[in-house]
């Protein structure tokens, strides 16, 4: 079978080269190249790119470095920021998977292959004719959350060849066929964003502006902070106060106002009601109308556990998660994954909105 392989540099994707070629298929490599917005070069991405044509040389592989530098920038990271300037919490990951590695890159080279892999934590499962995407068989690594807003055409020209190893058994592969990247740390942050600061770079294109920080219990100011932009529901992290912990549990986007509370376990940073618009299924609609306290298990974050509750449809793209415990951070713009409640189909996902009125 003919497979564009995406590769980064990193150990997963590496692995899963590995296993393709041990598998007898016909592999051609591609590394897509986004640059800094600042147009300057990144450093990081030389080293990547130096890794992976190291992985080619190795097993004999065609090997290609595309751009899709502009369209990252026009499409996902314009989102991010429209996102930010609204008060929400956006998800570049799952945004540049959708469009830009199994969006742009499909159109352009990976529709010219039987299949398109990837080192995403994930699997596939074949049932009545339908594929479905399923979680990794390593729970603390699994990806599937990541995946939850692709189409069913992106996910029948999948492959997942480590979904089902346990990260352990991916290091020792990448050991015992010597591996430059073998102990390589996993990539952290945002997609492509590389080593850039991302408060720098919301600062540069957002802006300062100096607001209030008000504990939400009694109504006094403790602080100040540069713009509401710069935080997120759930946040602990930045705030710069002292006495804490402090967690960001509400924003005024109006008078650019940022609420917190005190403690570890302060009942302001908890909800069990999830409000979810723009309901996405990647197979199907598996409930239609019928969606009325579903048994679901779900993710509004990623996090290597799946947390139980049942979901209930209140609109034509609209539901209601009613989690079975509280449930931190409920963060408006972020996404939250589906999934049946053995947590091994992932459904789909639906953008975190706030309480509506109305709506049972």
């Amino acid at each position: 079978m003919k497979v564009a392989a995406l590769i980064s540099g990193g150990v997963d994707s590496a692995v899963a080269v590995h296993r393709l070629v041990e598998q007898g298929h016909d592999v051609h490599l591609f590394y897509i190249r986004i640059g800094m917005d600042t147009d300057e070069g990144d450093c990081s991405a030389e080293e990547d790119i130096e890794m992976c044509t190291y992985i080619a040389r190795h097993y004999g592989l065609p090997f290609d470095v595309v751009s899709l530098h502009q369209e990252y920038w026009d499409n996902v990271m314009e989102y991010a920021l429209r996102s930010v300037r609204e008060g929400l919490t956006p998800n570049p990951d799952i945004m540049c998977n959708k469009m830009i590695k199994f969006g742009f890159f499909e159109e352009r080279w990976g529709h010219e292959f039987d299949k398109t892999a990837t080192g995403h934590y994930a699997t596939t499962t074949e049932s009545d004719g339908l594929v479905w995407l399923t979680t990794a068989v390593d729970p603390v690594k699994d990806q599937t959350d990541f995946l939850c807003r692709i189409s069913y055409d992106q996910l029948r020209h999948l492959m997942f060849p480590i979904g089902d190893l346990p990260k352990r058994e991916v290091r020792e592969i990448a050991v015992a066929t010597h591996m430059p990247n073998a102990y390589r740390k996993d990539s952290q942050g945002i997609c492509f964003l590389g080593k850039i600061d991302y408060s720098d770079f919301i600062e540069r294109k957002l802006g300062v502006k100096e607001g209030a920080v008000i504990e939400i219990e009694t109504g006094r100011k403790i602080g100040t902070h540069k713009g509401y932009w710069f935080y997120t529901i759930g946040q602990r992290k930045g705030l710069g106060l002292s006495g804490g912990p402090w967690y960001v549990v509400k924003k005024n986007i109006r008078d650019n106002v940022v609420f917190v509370s005190n403690g570890y376990d302060t009942e302001k940073q908890y909800g069990r009601t999830i409000h979810l618009d723009n309901m996405h299924f990647i197979t199907c609609d598996v409930w239609g109308d019928g969606c009325d306290k579903v048994e679901i298990t779900f993710k509004n974050r990623h996090a290597p556990t799946f947390t139980p509750g049942t979901i209930t449809r209140t609109g034509d793209a609209e539901y209601r998660i009613d989690s079975s415990e509280p449930v931190q951070g409920i963060a408006p713009g972020q996404f939250a994954a589906v999934y049946d409640k053995d947590s091994h189909i992932c459904y789909g996902s639906g953008m975190i909105v706030a309480g509506m009125p109305g709506k049972s």
